[in-house]
């Protein structure tokens, strides 16, 4: 008998009425703020099916990310309202690789094209920061008086250029 350990499994869910409630204890959990019921309706529809799921690890829940599309005209920014996994589950490359698939999907997102994917960091989130930075976002705004109930209220905002994928845009 081998005692070796196949590598751990990652896996993205889209999310379902059916683990809507998981998505809901998951942000209880990871984030200091409460989220409305329009949130959960609208992380549902079929528009960012693509952009908001749950984060498996070995076949258990352990974080999601949300995002949701900003539309002007013929063109997009992807905003990620949220992304988190559970403190025993970080520092394993989960939290890289859930933004690899959402900067992925927006390359290759035609209708709207994504031209760019930003977020929302507190600024005393400096690990958080610098999560982003290595990822390619660079700081671009500072809003004041973001967040209304938790402090500090202000926010660094963090966005990065997407670069539409050329073998999609050819074959659209």
């Amino acid at each position: 008998m081998s005692s070796s350990r196949s590598p751990p499994r990652v896996s993205f869910a889209s999310l379902t009425p059916n683990n809507l409630g998981t998505v809901r204890k998951l942000n209880s959990v990871l984030f200091p703020i409460r989220y409305s019921d329009k949130f959960y309706h609208d992380i549902l529809e079929p528009d960012v099916e693509d952009f908001c799921k749950l984060i498996y690890y070995n076949d258990i829940p352990v974080g999601t990310f949300c995002c949701r599309l900003e539309s002007s005209g013929d063109q997009a920014k992807l905003y990620v309202m949220t992304m988190g996994v559970l403190a025993p589950y970080r520092s394993r490359g989960l939290g890289a690789q859930s933004l690899e698939h959402i900067i992925q999907t927006a390359t290759t997102h035609s209708k709207p094209r994504v031209k760019a994917v930003y977020l929302h960091v507190q600024t005393s989130n400096d690990a958080a920061k610098k999560f982003y930075e290595r990822h390619g976002f660079q700081e671009v705004a500072l809003a004041e008086n973001y967040y209304k109930k938790i402090v500090p209220h202000e926010a660094w905002v963090l966005e990065r250029e997407v670069v539409a994928d050329a073998t999609k845009e050819a074959s659209s």
